[in-house]
């Protein structure tokens, strides 16, 4: 009995073992199998995440074809618009190509297709990118929704659009040099979306410029006219209230088209208006000649002997037209004398005259606020003989618009403005742009005046005149220097004229310049700025008066400026009106 209890106990006891380690060795099966199975739900929660949140962002959806940038979403670019609101440059969300390379099945085919549909993508190179090992390649930019249609209807997988905010110019070419354009991701590049970059990129309201796109549209026209019918290099034209500064019109040709700025030449997109600087002639006849007049009691009749050329060492100044007889100061003006500008230089001496140019802003580079800004070129070391060649515009080359600003200055009083392309004050954060000089008196700007209407009326610039506006102004034409070697070419001009109206009381400068004008037959074989420039002018000013609504207002011949100075105009010889 004993010994089967002990038989059964031991039985149990081996039962019981047994039981315990398979027992153990499933549960430890379990925990592997479950450990396994966590493990596997875990990288399956990792790779979901990963496809749907973090690769979403730097690759293209499967199903829909759209791209989520990683870049936090900006706000529109702020518009850039006239002074009437007529917009310049906006933003509008336009489509831009992408590629997954993984997904594109016939690479050879489809660039092959996307180069011929784009001639500005080159085969080779997008074939090389259809093979790389990415999710993203960026094949083209902003897409016309044309250009986007025909896309679509390749039916290409892997081909696929993102939406992107692009930077459109209504106006085109129109006013490309001031307002500027900016690169394909949107930063300012030129003009016053450079100079505006960070303002611009904050978005909000317009940012209001001082321009007139229709002064802007007739300036462009009559400027293109006038060197196309002289074959001009370019030109450059400019439009000023000469009260406020205010900038209405502004041209550099040639120009380009900013939605395209990969293809423009540099000679386009250089802005000869600002950034340029040219020895502009006899239109600094108007400096010298202030000049003395502000720091000599010379009498309006005082005879300036012009009959011989100066020498002075080895340089000769002579007219292109010389008169018999001496001349006056309001004929030395009226005629273009070279030789009287340079004499009446000469009276006022070299000192004098280095500040009378500095306090007009000649001297140094002008404030603008946009970043393409030329700096004057000065003779290195300034001699009694360039006092004498500076007289007349030879010697020193500024910008255009500096001397559109220094003669507005002498012309409307004797105030120099302050040139501005901003309606907005509030956006231009410098006090030091405020400038509030007087440069000459009363009693010279108006003798400037009536020497500035003495020279349409009876001078070199007849053409610029337009009835009931009674225009005033002064030409020039200045030899550029010679490409190699020292002096000037005699058949390589810049051709100019710089106008204001309406002398009594006047409120708009106007001036128009013409890089390399040649002779027709129309104007006797001439190129100079009476032939070439002077008519320019007289055609934006009618233009001008017909769209601002100007009223003419004619005034009797007896009581015109011009006709207060002709008792000091010699009659007794004819008189050569051609520089």
């Amino acid at each position: 009995m004993i010994n089967r209890s002990r038989f059964l106990v031991k039985n149990y006891m081996r039962i019981r073992g047994s039981r315990h380690t398979t027992l153990d060795t499933a549960r430890q099966r379990i925990v592997m199998i479950s450990a396994v199975f966590i493990l596997a739900y875990l990288l399956v929660g990792v790779r979901v995440f990963d496809l749907s949140v973090i690769q979403r962002r730097s690759a293209p959806d499967v199903d829909g074809g759209t791209y989520a940038t990683i870049f936090p979403e900006t706000s529109f670019r702020a518009d850039i618009v006239d002074r009437n609101g007529v917009i310049l440059a906006t933003s509008l969300e336009t489509a831009s190509l992408y590629a997954d390379p993984a997904r594109v099945l016939a690479p050879v085919e489809t660039a092959e297709q996307l180069s011929a549909l784009f001639p500005d993508l080159v085969y080779g190179d997008v074939l090389q990118k259809l093979q790389k090992k990415s999710h993203f390649i960026w094949l083209k930019r902003n897409l016309t929704p044309e250009e986007q249609y025909k896309v679509l209807a390749l039916g290409q997988p892997g081909l696929n659009f993102k939406t992107e905010r692009s930077r459109i110019y209504p106006q085109g070419h129109m006013a490309v040099h001031m307002v500027g354009y900016t690169d394909v991701d949107g930063k300012g590049l030129a003009g016053i979306e450079r100079s505006f970059d960070s303002l611009l990129a904050k978005g909000g309201n317009p940012l209001a410029l001082t321009l007139d796109i229709r002064l802007q549209y007739i300036l462009h026209r009559e400027l293109e006219h006038a060197v196309k019918k002289f074959s001009g290099l370019g030109g450059v034209g400019a439009i000023m209230d000469i009260g406020s500064g205010e900038i209405l019109a502004a041209v550099s040709l040639p120009d380009f088209d900013p939605h395209e700025i990969g293809v423009a030449k540099q000679n386009e997109i250089f802005n000869n208006l600002t950034l340029g600087v040219f020895e502009l002639g006899s239109t600094f006849k108007i400096f010298s000649t202030a000049a003395l007049l502000e720091t000599h009691q010379v009498p309006l009749g005082y005879k300036f002997d012009t009959t011989t050329p100066i020498k002075r060492g080895r340089f000769t100044i002579s007219d292109y037209h010389p008169e018999k007889h001496s001349l006056t100061m309001p004929e030395i003006f009226m005629l273009s004398s070279n030789i009287g500008a340079a004499l009446m230089g000469d009276m006022v001496g070299t000192e004098k005259l280095k500040a009378f140019y500095a306090d007009l802003g000649l001297m140094d580079m002008m404030t603008l606020e946009i970043s393409e800004v030329g700096k004057p070129i000065l003779p290195p070391v300034w001699r009694d003989i360039n006092t004498l060649t500076a007289s007349y515009g030879h010697g020193i080359a500024v910008t255009p618009l500096q001397m559109v600003v220094a003669a507005s200055g002498i012309v409307n009083g004797g105030m120099l403005v302050q040139p501005t392309l901003i309606m907005d004050k509030s956006k231009v954060d410098n006090e030091d742009n405020k400038r509030d000089l007087r440069i000459v008196s009363a009693q010279t700007a108006h003798r400037m005046r009536q020497m500035m209407r003495l020279v349409v009326t009876e001078g070199t610039g007849k053409q610029a005149e337009v009835p009931g506006y009674n225009v005033g102004g002064k030409t020039g034409t200045a030899e550029k220097q010679k490409v190699s070697g020292k002096g000037y070419d005699g058949k390589r001009k810049i051709s100019s004229f710089i106008g204001f109206f309406p002398m009594e009381a006047p409120r708009y400068a106007v001036f128009v310049m013409v890089d390399e004008p040649k002779g027709i037959r129309e104007t006797f074989g001439y190129a100079t700025g009476g032939w070439v420039a002077a008519p320019a002018v007289g055609n934006i000013i009618a233009a001008m008066a017909s769209v601002l609504g100007l009223k003419p207002n004619y005034i009797a011949p007896e009581n015109d400026l011009s006709a207060q100075l002709k008792s000091y105009i010699h009659t007794g010889e004819a008189i050569h009106a051609s520089y």
